[in-house]
């Protein structure tokens, strides 16, 4: 797997190639690091002689069940009827693992794949009784992949209550508090269903800025510290329109979220066994042994795309302007607030802001992208995970006949990237860290 883009750019000079061909394989080391291949089976607990029940989640899911199921069936020869499975991943981010079941679904807009797989994780989490062990195997993408809308709320209703939050611009714990209101498996609800167990241990790879556990996933296993209120003054200030059936849910006492101090939480255990700073570490180090002085911008941040993209473009030049190697290195979860018609996500409306406020600078180049392989997009798995700049990314623009600052007003990131050939797009990388973004200046 390779994040080099698409198509070959024009012809550019060595030293702008060898920049370009380096950002790409520092992304993949970055996306390597935090693979549960790496880093799930040290959290792996030994089989015990009652039964082990494996529910997983989300964009590495799939990953992280296969890596489960050789653990338990190869390694240690557990047999089949001491383990019960089922994981749901993002279409196209399934992976086989024998004796759990797979299902593929809809990511970010949830669909009917997702429904049935949840009925049946919860059916099978209310099953566990007392000599039973629940392993839960979580990661980002599972808010969408868990799908169980609650009271009268009806799949389509949910559908666009999740586009327009997107489309909004809330960061992803305010999505998330909101979701999990509307939910019968986020917020603590699975910890619930599965309460007669004899434990509860979910192993997670963190997507979410901070790596709070009740926004991972929506925190399907702990407590929920957003209430009902904070829904509805959510949907307020996005400008939300709820359907009756979410309003009535969002006015419940009774659908309050599970909270610290619940019974169900006394035997549960939860862990982060990767988390997005390991990803940018392992991008740190590359970057080093390339001769480069990484500076850390941040893990978790938060904001605007466009608006972090210039303050980003501010500190190359300046750095420039002073003389030092450097790499530039952040994470987080950015946002974009849509007000055109294009195609596009956070990273690519990202890159394409560096490109415009650098305006051709020699000596650097960036790549920011997402380190589940998609970055927005329309649920497919060959969706791009975002762009790749250098300094000749507006004359190769313009040469194309596109306007930079017309198609970012545009949100129409895809197409500028897709046009020069500069789409970071590494396919289904099945783990899922957050943003990568890291730009090199000589």
């Amino acid at each position: 797997m390779t994040a080099t883009p698409v198509s070959a750019p024009a012809p550019t000079d060595p030293a702008n190639a060898e920049r370009r061909a380096l950002l790409s394989s520092i992304l993949d080391e970055a996306i390597a690091a935090t693979h549960p291949r790496k880093c799930l089976v040290g959290h792996l607990p030994a089989p015990t002689p009652g039964r082990l029940i494996i529910l997983g989640a989300g964009k590495a899911g799939g990953s992280m069940a296969a890596v489960a199921s050789r653990f338990y069936r190869q390694e240690h020869g557990v047999p089949e009827d001491r383990i019960v499975g089922l994981a749901v991943a993002r279409h196209g981010y399934g992976e086989e693992a024998p004796g759990i079941r797979m299902v593929e679904a809809g990511h970010p807009v949830p669909d009917a794949a997702g429904i049935e797989a949840t009925r049946k994780a919860l059916a099978i989490a209310e099953s566990a009784g007392p000599e039973d062990e629940v392993l839960v195997l979580l990661s980002g993408g599972g808010s969408a992949n868990w799908i169980a809308p609650a009271g009268a709320l009806r799949l389509p209703e949910k559908q666009a209550i999740t586009k327009a939050l997107l489309r909004s611009g809330a960061p992803i714990n305010e999505i998330n508090a909101v979701r999990k209101h509307l939910s019968r498996i986020k917020g603590g609800r699975l910890a619930v269903a599965a309460r007669n167990a004899k434990s509860i241990l979910t192993l997670a790879i963190s997507d979410v800025p901070h790596d709070d556990p009740s926004v991972i996933a929506s925190g399907p296993t702990v407590p929920d510290p957003s209430t009902l209120a904070d829904a509805r003054a959510i949907c307020e200030r996005r400008g939300i329109n709820l359907p009756e059936s979410a309003l009535a849910l969002l006015n419940d006492p009774a659908n309050e979220t599970p909270k610290a101090g619940d019974p169900a939480f006394a035997r549960a255990e939860y862990r982060i066994i990767a988390r997005p700073i390991d990803a940018l570490e392992a991008a740190a180090e590359a970057a080093r042994r390339a001769g480069y002085e990484p500076v850390m911008l941040g893990a978790d941040l938060e904001g605007e795309a466009r608006e972090v993209a210039a303050e980003h473009a501010r500190l190359a030049l300046e750095a420039r302007q002073a003389g030092r190697r450097v790499a530039l290195i952040s994470g987080g979860e950015l946002t974009v607030t849509i007000r055109g018609e294009g195609d596009g996500g956070p990273n690519q409306e990202y890159a394409l802001a560096l490109a415009i406020a650098l305006d051709g600078a020699e000596g650097i180049a960036g790549i920011a992208a997402d380190t589940d392989g998609t970055d927005g997009g329309r649920g497919a798995a060959t969706d791009p995970a975002g762009g790749l700049v250098d300094a000749t990314t507006l004359v190769r623009a313009r040469a194309a006949g596109l306007d930079p600052k017309a198609m970012l007003l545009d949100n129409d990131s895809t197409r500028f990237f897709a046009t020069i050939g500069d789409l970071v797009q590494p396919g289904p990388t099945r783990t899922n860290v957050n943003d990568c973004r890291v730009i090199l200046v000589d």
